[in-house]
């Protein structure tokens, strides 16, 4: 069996692509504000972080520094 009997072909999956994107917008709504989503994401994670003891401080900061959480004092302005 040579090349000959090779099977090729394209799929174009634009059309598909847009009718998801679609469907992602409407379920999401014209209210949708992703600059006040981050904010309120970013104010559970300050509460989730906060207030822990030195044990919980201690096994976070070992995450951070492991990468496996992000380090959420870099590129924030302090008040």
């Amino acid at each position: 069996m040579g090349s000959d009997s090779e099977l090729s072909f394209a799929l174009d999956l634009t059309l598909d692509e847009a009718r998801r994107r679609t469907a992602v917008l409407e379920a999401i709504g014209e209210d949708w504000d992703p600059v006040a989503v981050l904010a309120e994401e970013e104010r559970a994670y300050d509460m989730l972080y906060s207030g822990l003891d030195p044990e919980q401080q201690r096994i976070y900061d070992e995450l951070v520094q492991a990468g496996v959480l992000p380090d959420r004092t870099v590129g924030r302005v302090t008040d």
